[in-house]
């Protein structure tokens, strides 16, 4: 239970960061940090730099402006600095997820894992450690949970934590037919994902696509090794505004595909069409040359 309302808190914890930090500095501090977070939001990356640089230079021991600083350079593809700045944070405060799954994300843009910088960061922490087993848990590197939570013994979240990721393993292996022969079981009329899958076919001919995003997300969380849903889910997402959570879904969705190429086809589409919303030709165009024609 306790693993479970830890990982209902973290979002909450990030929202809520800035706000509590912010009240105890100048005028000059907090102009600066919200312009920071303004040119990062409309992805100005290099502005949002400088003023979080302002911010350090007023400040050069807040960990938060780090951890920000870590995300603007990531944004920025500038992984070197991204990567000291993270280190810097986590080290701060090693017991802050979001730290930790910011330096995560850094070093995979870089091919490398945390064994990398290990001797960099106060790694002994049992904390630091429950929130890298999570991490690997929340992007299903089982294995890889399960090792870290090795090293932490018999405690209670360690127990609850194997428990689950046993229980995720095993109904991925019971869903295993459904992925290596979909076409059999998507014939039979009583097959719940059949069901859904014709469900989500006829929300998205009707363009009810707010209701597409609900069924689509149903049927994902219960299927969730079928490519089509993940499709449907992201294209739900991009008809509904949220094109870069639907490119996150939508190219998740490659890595479940066998041999399905109309299927990928429709992925690739809907790829440019989220890129373009957001404003990145380049990756929009990458996709749309995907699309194998004559089919």
């Amino acid at each position: 239970m306790i693993f479970l309302l830890s990982l209902g808190t973290y979002a909450q914890e990030e929202e809520k960061s800035a706000e509590v930090f912010l009240e105890e500095y100048t005028d000059e501090f907090q102009e600066s940090f919200f312009e920071a977070l303004k040119q990062k939001g409309i992805q100005n990356y290099d502005r949002a730099i400088d003023f979080f640089l302002e911010c350090k230079q007023l400040d050069s021991s807040n960990s938060v402006i780090d951890y920000e600083l870590a995300k603007a350079y990531f944004l920025d593809k500038q992984y070197i600095q991204a990567q000291e700045f993270a280190i810097d944070a986590l080290n701060a405060k090693p017991m802050d997820f979001w730290y930790l799954e910011t330096l995560l994300r850094v070093l995979e843009k870089q091919g490398t894992s945390i064994d990398a910088v290990q001797q960099q960061l106060p790694f002994s922490n049992n904390k630091l450690q429950e929130n890298l087993a999570v991490f690997y848990f929340k992007k299903r590197k089982y294995n890889d949970a399960l090792k870290v939570l090795e090293g932490l013994g018999d405690s209670k979240f360690a127990t609850n934590l194997t428990l689950k990721i046993n229980d995720s393993i095993q109904r991925i292996n019971e869903k295993l037919t459904a992925v290596v022969k979909p076409e059999k079981k998507l014939q039979k009329e009583d097959s719940p994902i059949a069901q859904y899958q014709s469900q989500i076919e006829e929300l998205l001919v009707k363009g009810d696509f707010k209701n597409m995003e609900e069924v689509s997300k149903e049927a994902l969380d219960s299927y969730p090794l079928q490519p089509y849903f993940h499709y449907a889910y992201g294209t739900a997402l991009n008809r509904t505004s949220k094109s870069t959570k639907a490119v996150e879904v939508l190219e998740s969705a490659l890595d479940y595909l066998l041999d399905d190429v109309p299927l990928a086809n429709k992925i690739y589409a809907e790829l440019s069409k989220a890129y373009t919303t957001i404003g990145n030709a380049s990756k929009a165009n990458e996709y749309l040359n995907k699309i194998k024609t004559g089919l």
